[in-house]
């Protein structure tokens, strides 16, 4: 299994049953048992695709690229020994086995949010799996196979701090200043909330916006509750969620732009995830782990389009 961080963002630019979590409001410790680890994903043996299509050229090279977080608890986060884990990372390695590939056989690549639509487009991951929601600005430099999860976005606090119950109280709070990542969905919704621009901080990514909390630079952190929940249980004692989620995010897989035939290979190895039970078995193992999180329902796929 290899790793690849992301060039700088400068560097990049040259070269419909849907379960969402339902989560205590003020999250909670870490997992109330430990969960066993997934198993190893089947793969494929010789599967056979269309000549000249994007799964025969990966099976027979014999690689893949993914993209995916390596700062997000739960769903993409690299581990002591520098591997990526999380509920992303076994749903892409699922699809990757469907391709006829090993664990071995992925090359991680890091995805930080302002730079998911770039690697795609550049040609330097094969497919982007990274808390990545669908949304129809994006549809227009890729396209999207999924979802495969709906998450909805909530704001984390300092434990203890009572100055806002959610969103709506942050204009009348002008000095408390929240966190997010450049290029997400988050930042963007949480713009209407604010008294004024400068009350958004954003960084590249969440766990510089936890290090600014612990340093006061900042008050609360908003995007997905799943991401908040994974930050609250790692961080026990130190943060809690406030409110309730106001968005939903449909988490997708990126592709580059009109590979239909992939975006529907990709639907299929979910549905297929979904009926063997490596869907489940992938969330209790990674983000199920965490209090107040309830196993999911596969989401109905959206048209490959």
């Amino acid at each position: 299994m290899r790793l690849t961080r992301t060039a700088t963002r400068s560097t990049l630019a040259t070269g419909a049953c849907v379960a969402v979590l339902a989560l205590s409001a003020c999250g909670g410790g870490a997992a109330e048992e430990e969960a066993a680890p997934a198993a190893e994903p089947s793969v494929a043996e010789a599967p056979e695709f269309e000549e000249g299509s994007t799964m025969a050229t990966i099976a027979e090279e014999g690689a893949i690229q993914i993209g995916t977080k390596f700062d997000q608890p739960g769903f993409g986060l690299t581990d002591l020994g520098g591997d990526p884990e999380g509920f992303d990372v076994e749903i892409a390695t699922y699809i990757a086995g469907q391709l006829g590939l090993g664990a071995d056989a992925i090359e991680w690549v890091e995805a930080p949010s302002a730079e998911r639509e770039n690697l795609i487009e550049a040609g330097e991951v094969d497919l982007v799996v990274a808390t990545y929601t669908i949304n129809d600005l994006r549809k227009e430099r890729i396209t999207f196979a999924g979802p495969y999860y709906v998450a909805g976005q909530q704001i984390m606090v300092n434990a203890g701090d009572t100055t806002i119950a959610g969103p709506e109280d942050l204009a009348a709070n002008p000095d408390f200043i929240v966190c997010s990542v450049t290029g997400s969905t988050p930042a963007e919704n949480i713009r209407q909330y604010l008294a004024a621009p400068e009350q958004l901080v954003e960084f590249e990514g969440y766990d510089d916006c936890v290090s600014a909390m612990e340093n006061g630079q900042v008050q609360a952190t908003t995007t997905d509750n799943v991401i908040l929940t994974g930050y609250v249980a790692e961080n026990e004692g130190a943060y809690e969620l406030v409110g309730e989620q106001f968005t939903e995010e449909p988490y997708g897989i990126g592709l580059a732009k009109g590979d239909t035939a992939f975006c529907e290979f990709v639907n299929e190895a979910l549905a297929s995830a979904a009926e063997d039970g490596s869907y489940e078995e992938a969330w209790t193992a990674t983000a199920g782990q965490y209090e107040g999180t309830e196993v999911p329902t596969l989401p109905e796929p959206d048209p490959c389009v």
